[in-house]
């Protein structure tokens, strides 16, 4: 029985690339761009039951993280890239496909990147801005406007984001990850309670909430970023002076 317990979390893995291709066939046949960005999000949930389920039942393995990263390069890099360039990028002239492409190539860059990195027995905080946060902000960002103006629209404003986007993935940010089940951890606690209220959000109006609530997210590792390095400067500027007053060695 021990050797199927893998079988369970590539299900939901296939889920997650079977979600990923829907979408792109969606965008393809020129259908509404909404049904196409909820594939993705209905992606991100399957992957979210992979890693869930693998981490509960002691069943991660290094195929299971490659098989795992090759369908989220469909999911939540070529899908959200097919969905903006069919729906709106391909407005912008020859040079349309461009932002799409640099999405993919930043979403398999860190996809790479974490699989050297990545750990089977614990998980901490991201390195660089997770591809599916990413690729579900941008297709949230579609739901978001299709609900307000019935179409996508502040077309400079999702070009920036395709591009910050892609450059946070490839960055160093530090963005937190899922809580863990240690809940004698505050931290966890923590984690755990900001999710449940956030559920609850999502559940009342998804496509008014989730929009704002992953620009949040995308937010709080700038900042974090931004505070750990005014932190590291105000240190070294209270060390330095310190050299300054030093007593030089008088010599003959």
């Amino acid at each position: 029985m021990t050797k199927y317990r893998g079988v369970i979390p590539g299900i939901f893995t296939m889920g997650n690339l079977f979600c990923g291709f829907a979408s792109i066939i969606t965008s393809v046949k020129g259908e509404k761009p909404t049904e196409a960005a909820w594939l993705v999000i209905f992606a991100a949930f399957f992957d979210f039951l992979d890693g869930l389920v693998a981490r509960l039942s002691g069943s991660s393995s290094r195929f299971g993280v490659e098989l795992d990263s090759l369908a989220d390069v469909v999911s939540f890099g070529l899908a959200p890239a097919v969905l903006l360039y069919t729906f709106k990028m391909i407005e912008f002239g020859n040079w349309g496909w461009l932002p799409g492409f640099v999405f993919i190539s930043a979403a398999a860059f860190r996809l790479a990147r974490f699989n050297l990195t990545a750990k089977l027995e614990s998980k901490g905080n991201f390195i660089g801005m997770p591809v599916p946060a990413a690729a579900v902000a941008l297709a949230s960002f579609v739901i978001f406007c299709e609900a307000i103006w019935g179409e996508i629209r502040l077309d400079r404003f999702l070009l920036i984001m395709v591009v910050l986007f892609s450059a946070l993935m490839v960055s160093t940010i530090e963005y937190e990850a899922m809580p863990g089940f240690d809940f004698s951890n505050p931290r966890n606690r923590i984690k755990t309670l900001i999710l449940v209220i956030i559920g609850i959000g999502l559940v009342i109006r998804t496509r008014f909430v989730l929009f704002p609530l992953l620009a949040i997210y995308t937010l709080s590792g700038l900042i974090k970023f931004a505070v750990s390095l005014a932190i590291n400067n105000a240190r070294k500027d209270l060390v330095q002076p310190r050299n300054i007053f030093k007593k030089k060695k008088i010599t003959e």
